[in-house]
Order: structure tokens, then C-alpha cells, then sequence
């Protein structure tokens, strides 16, 4: 099992106590420190009201974190949990991702998916209609971009006709592309054009909320690996998937974390096929935060 930790840039007050740039560097070290494997981040770049008023949050631009993040750290990789493809042009997503791939030695993981937010999809002036087809063109479109190649390619508002984008990504072919989402059509989006699958915890009965499956148990998660491997195989795929899982009660600012119970939990998900987990960090501070990082370091990511 490898281990993922947020970077807490959602919480923009007070300001300065967690997206200055000393405290994304002192927390990333932390992380870096702890046994960490990766540090993630969100995004969200203008939601709305309604959204912010029933629980949603803002966050950091996820390129200017993690590369805050890179410039602190060695080995510690670069997690976008997640990017939502249909916000940007996709080749200015492929030019970013490449660039941070390069600064920081090919350390990141690209964590994408279509989102779920009508109000900030108006707001960045996207097609939430078309949210699925236009994130599996952009899928295709950024990795014809990395291939360092003159490209021809055209999409929903944008063609590239004879085309090069410089420099690739250090990591080869590309880096790592993890599909977030708990339906059908996430898993095929996974098994097709991925290198993982990002399922996360929710009741059935708010999925609706976030336009996806529930996922509510270990057997949950079992099971939607199984449709994963069976889809990987039907379309005749032989490379390995990973999959990342946030683990029940271990998401974004949760409140506490039971070491002994994490544990449990984490070998449960290793025996239905998770790879990687990815936990937030409870801290009403930033020193808080740290603290925290280094107990599970110890207690979590080192047992």
C-alpha cells in the first residue's frame, strides 16, 4: 500500500495560516518527512454560493500548491485529487501537467475527472452537458500533446492543426492518470485511457449530490475493482491499474483519526485490490497539521 495526504490549501482561512508559501512548504516537508508517498490537493476555482453554503469549500489553484509543494520536497510526489479536464483547454492542461512533471523530476500523478458542479461549470463558461465526452477527448488530446510531436487534433472549441508541445513530461510514456469517479462510466474511462481508478466514500443517498455511485462499505469497493478488472480484460488491456481509495472517515478535514482502526480498514481495502489510499488530516492549526502528519507517519504509513 502506498499512502497519498492532503495538503489542507482548501482551507483559506485564516489567511496565510495554510496556503502561504511557508505553510505549504512546512506541511509538504512534514509529509515528505512522515514516509508520505504523495501530497494532494483539490480544486476548485470559482463555485458557487449554493455550493460554498452546504458544505463545499475553495481551494488553491492545484499547479501553484504543488508546485510550492515540489520546490520543498525530493522525493514526495505531486497528486491532483482531482483536476476537472472539461474546466481548461486540454492542451493547456497538458502543457501544465508536463511543466510540473519537469520542475519537479516526474513526480506527479494526475488525478482528473468531470466534476459534478453545474454553477461553476457556467462560471468557467464550460458545457456541463457534455461533461463526460468532453473529459475523454481531452484524455486523448493531452496525450497525443505530451508525445513532444507535431499534432493534429480537433475537439469541442479547439483544433491543432500541426502542432508541438515542449518540453514531454520526465516521466515516460507520461505521468500517471488516475480516473476519479464511482460509476460505470468512470471505470471504463479508467480501464481505457488510465493508469488508475479514484473511487471515494459516499452514502447512496447523497450520490445523487455529486452525480456518481454510493460506495458505503470495503465490499463496495471490492466490487467495483472486480467491474474494473473484468472491463481491463474484455477490452483486452494487460497493464496493471492501480487504484486509490479514500479510506470511511478519513477524507477531507476529518475530525480524528483512530490509528488502530485505520489500519484495519487500510488492510481490508488492500484485500479488494486498493493501492493506494488518500487521507486527509485533521489540525485546527497548522501546527496541528504537522503534528498530525508526523503521528501518522508513525502510526499509519510506517506499520
Amino acid at each position: 500500500m502506498k499512502f497519498s495526504v492532503q495538503l489542507p490549501t482548501d482551507r483559506v482561512e485564516p489567511a496565510g495560516e495554510y496556503t502561504s508559501l511557508a505553510a505549504i512548504t512546512e506541511m509538504a516537508r512534514a509529509a515528505e518527512d512522515a514516509g508520505f508517498d504523495a501530497c494532494w490537493v483539490t480544486e476548485h476555482p470559482f463555485p458557487s454560493d449554493a455550493w460554498l453554503a452546504t458544505g463545499g469549500h475553495h481551494s488553491l489553484d492545484p499547479f501553484v500548491a504543488l508546485t510550492a509543494a515540489a520546490a520543498a520536497t525530493t522525493r514526495l510526489r505531486l497528486h491532483t485529487n482531482v483536476l476537472v479536464l472539461p474546466y481548461r483547454n486540454p492542451f493547456l492542461t497538458a502543457k501544465a501537467v508536463a511543466s510540473l512533471d519537469v520542475v519537479s523530476g516526474g513526480r506527479v500523478i494526475l488525478g482528473v475527472a468531470p466534476g459534478y458542479l453545474e454553477g461553476e461549470y457556467a462560471a468557467l463558461g464550460a458545457d456541463f452537458a457534455e461533461r463526460n465526452a468532453a473529459t475523454d477527448e481531452a484524455l486523448v488530446a493531452i496525450g497525443q500533446a505530451w508525445l513532444g510531436e507535431s499534432t493534429s487534433f480537433e475537439g469541442r472549441g479547439f483544433r491543432a492543426d500541426a502542432n508541438t508541445m515542449l518540453p514531454r513530461p520526465v516521466q515516460r510514456p507520461h505521468p500517471p492518470i488516475w480516473v476519479g469517479g464511482n460509476s460505470r462510466a468512470a471505470i471504463r474511462r479508467a480501464a481505457t485511457h488510465a493508469q488508475g481508478w479514484s473511487p471515494f466514500p459516499i452514502p447512496r443517498r447523497f450520490a445523487g449530490r455529486t452525480r456518481t455511485a454510493g460506495i458505503e462499505s470495503v465490499d463496495d469497493v471490492r466490487r467495483g475493482v472486480e467491474r474494473l478488472n473484468a472491463y481491463a480484460r474484455e477490452i483486452g488491456r494487460s497493464e496493471p491499474l492501480d487504484v486509490n481509495f479514500v479510506p470511511f472517515g478519513a477524507g477531507m478535514a476529518p475530525r480524528a483519526l483512530d490509528p488502530r482502526a485505520l489500519r484495519e480498514q487500510i488492510a481490508e481495502l488492500a484485500c479488494a485490490g486498493v493501492t493506494w489510499v488518500s487521507l486527509g488530516v485533521p489540525g485546527r492549526s497548522r501546527a496541528e497539521v504537522v503534528d498530525a502528519l508526523a503521528r501518522l507517519g508513525e502510526q499509519v504509513v510506517a506499520g
